[in-house]
């Protein structure tokens, strides 16, 4: 069976993380946290970057520091996963679902300020398979309107819009480093603070709500109790780890580029006969190769395409199901229709995209959709 995902290791993860139990210190924030933040923040130009426990926990302190409560609004696109929704959920806030486009899961951008009102606080774009929404665009009405952008950048590393990074357009930005991901650490994330009126506050947060941080630096002669916050760092065992994979990003991004381009010119044949979708890259948007899809024409197709493929050791798979519609918020929705995103939900199936994936396995995988297709 070709497996829909494969955590691909660098050789360096043990090695770090042996020093990492060598230097005496397990807990958060020392060397190897550190070096990664440095990194990312150096590579991409970014004001400040946490290392966190999850992109679930970036988004629970991007909520806290927009001093999200009870009966504010946030707008969030309904296909997507849960994380997106529950940290502002958890902060007493109203959770406004917008549809996604035509082209693509992305929320459609042209939708949002006929959501916006009086209690709207913040704006929650995903950048689903790691191909942005329109920041740009987005930015400028969450300008004219003053509203929060926290970019939901779980999928989106190395990826850019307008040559600019994901992740440096909003106020705040989560992403993910889970093992699913382009980069990995089994579990972990970052939050990226862009706007400096939240930098000094987040690392209290960080740090449990305490000053902990400034007092190692020096900046304080005792360090206490100051705010609100929780255990949000990783372990050096996890920074470790994902040192390990920031070293090799580049590498990592270029096969998994190859890979994806190999699917979409096996494919693209059977595109053009109008039997599938295949993903669309903005021409704004750069592709990261997180992920490869495909767009079945109804629900029973695309059950029955992935009955196929693992008939044919395939394993693949499909995605959110619209929060809009789930037990715990259908209730609570405005009633509004969200065909877009009940579209992506009933039709769109996930193909295996990992690094170790080779051409003779994408060559198998990419067959067995098109016999699927001939005896259709």
């Amino acid at each position: 069976m070709i497996p829909f995902n494969k955590p691909y290791l660098t050789g360096k993860e043990t090695h770090y993380i042996y020093q990492a139990v060598m230097s005496g210190k397990l807990s958060g924030n020392g060397l190897f946290t550190k070096r990664c933040q440095q990194l990312i923040e150096q590579r991409y130009n970014f004001h400040k970057v946490l290392l966190t426990t999850s992109c679930t926990d970036a988004l629970e302190m991007a909520a806290i520091l927009l001093d999200i409560q009870p009966g504010d609004e946030v707008i969030i696109p309904s296909y997507t996963f849960v994380s997106t929704a529950n940290p502002f959920i958890l902060r007493g806030a109203n959770v406004v679902f917008a549809d996604s486009s035509e082209e693509s899961p992305n929320l459609d951008i042209d939708l949002i300020e006929s959501l916006i009102t009086s209690k709207t606080k913040a704006i929650v774009p995903v950048h689903y398979a790691g191909m942005a929404c329109d920041m740009n665009k987005l930015m400028q009405v969450a300008k004219e309107h003053n509203l929060f952008v926290v970019e939901d950048a779980a999928q989106a590393i190395d990826s850019y819009c307008s040559g600019k990074e994901l992740g440096g357009f909003g106020h705040l930005s989560a992403f993910s480093f889970h093992e699913t991901k382009n980069i990995i650490a089994g579990e972990g994330g970052m939050l990226v603070v862009n706007d400096e009126r939240f930098a000094e506050r987040a690392e209290i947060i960080w740090e449990k709500g305490t000053n902990r941080s400034s007092f190692f630096r020096g900046e304080v002669d005792k360090y206490g109790w100051v705010d609100i916050g929780s255990s949000f760092l990783p372990s050096e065992i996890t920074a470790a780890f994902l040192y390990a994979q920031l070293e090799n990003l580049d590498e990592i991004q270029s096969k998994r580029k190859y890979l994806w381009n190999l699917y979409y010119e096996y494919l693209e044949e059977v595109q053009v006969k109008g039997l599938l979708k295949l993903p669309i890259v903005p021409l704004y948007a750069t592709n990261n190769a997180h992920m490869f899809y495909v767009v079945c024409k109804d629900f029973e197709e695309r059950n029955a395409l992935i009955e196929h493929l693992s008939k044919d050791q395939v394993h693949a798979v499909f995605h959110y199901i619209s929060l809009h519609t789930s037990p715990y918020y259908a209730h609570k929705h405005d009633g509004r229709i969200l065909n877009n995103a009940d579209y992506y939900t009933e039709r769109l199936v996930r193909l295996p995209l990992f690094y170790e994936l080779d051409e003779k396995q994408i060559y198998h995988i990419t067959e067995s959709i098109k016999a699927f297709y001939r005896n259709d």
